[in-house]
């Protein structure tokens, strides 16, 4: 069966990482080329010893690789200030761009929410690794009773926040509190990350607190949870639940005071996750990044496969 050719631009841990994956899991993706800016790192040297056209010069060297004709979707791992630059370049040769920055050019994508909403965009944007581990969860109650207020915690390995992690910390927390309320369905969001020192490193924790509306169902949003974490799982393999969902009811009588919102009724839902990492290229407690890589891989084969669905119907008409 024929492949869509893609090529990753970010030579970096995530870069690598994905690019492993893509040759590991990926059914209707072929690794093309990997672009960076260091031609001494090991994302580049292991691309040209698996005998994948490599360059160091960027976005620039990436139209002039010989592959680059056959490359049909692109992936930025790099940074979200260098990426408006990468896609401005890839849109004029009308390539899909999956963008792993925080940027958010375009719409923000969670593959187990929203990615059939966004099958045209030329750009989608996978959030942020505490996204795409919580707005599920927010989703999930959020289809079950109406969610007044979200607050996430990522809590990462500090040896897993690499410079583009570090250098993103502004837009990793406004991206993912845009995105609770965007796509997980909340009133209002928030997002704080931690980069724990610990050693050994700790895996990734995440928790999520939501603040529903008061009488919501207990059992409607438990199954909900459950079904949502099961659809994670299916290409995020470490993803799961700590333990059982937690609810504490707020009466008229002792409202909680929201920020941003004020005091209100309601039902606070507490969820507590765990992302282990797959170990293809970074260690396992790096769940942070191989949730990401997970994520964008899953869309970037739901886009492959319609490209290519769409090239056997041409085919076939003009038969």
């Amino acid at each position: 069966m024929s492949k869509i050719k893609c090529a990753i631009i970010g030579s970096g841990n995530i870069g690598t990482d994905l690019m492993i994956k893509i040759m590991r899991n990926a059914q209707y993706l072929e690794m093309a080329a990997m672009v960076g800016a260091d031609p001494n790192s090991d994302g580049l040297a292991r691309a040209a010893r698996f005998g994948f056209e490599i360059t160091a010069e960027s976005i620039e060297g990436l139209v002039k690789l010989p592959s680059f004709k056959d490359i049909k979707i692109v992936f930025d791992a790099t940074s979200a200030g260098a990426h408006a630059h990468h896609n401005a370049i890839l849109q004029q040769h009308g390539i899909q761009v999956i963008d792993l920055t925080p940027a958010a050019i375009g719409p923000y994508v969670i593959p187990v929410v929203n990615l059939n909403d966004h099958m045209n965009a030329p750009n989608i944007n996978m959030v942020t690794c505490g996204g795409q581990a919580t707005i599920p969860m927010v989703k999930a109650v959020s289809r079950a009773a109406k969610v007044h207020y979200a607050e996430i915690i990522a809590s990462i390995a500090s040896k897993s926040a690499g410079p583009g992690t570090r250098a993103n910390i502004d837009e990793f927390t406004e991206t993912t509190s845009k995105a609770i309320e965007e796509v997980g369905g909340a009133q209002k969001g928030k997002a704080i990350i931690i980069m724990n020192p610990a050693e050994p490193p700790l895996i990734m924790r995440d928790t999520v607190y939501c603040f529903a509306e008061l009488g919501a169902d207990q059992d409607a949003i438990r199954q909900s949870v459950k079904d949502m974490a099961d659809a994670v799982h299916a290409y995020v393999p470490g993803y799961r639940l700590k333990q059982e969902v937690q609810f504490e009811e707020f009466g008229a009588d002792r409202p909680l005071n929201i920020p941003g919102i004020g005091k209100l009724p309601g039902l606070k839902v507490s969820i507590f996750l765990e992302v282990e990492g797959a170990a293809h290229y970074l260690p396992a407690y790096a769940g942070n990044l191989d949730i990401m890589t997970s994520a964008a891989l899953a869309a970037a084969e739901r886009f492959a496969e319609t490209q290519l669905t769409q090239k056997m119907t041409s085919g076939a008409a003009h038969v």
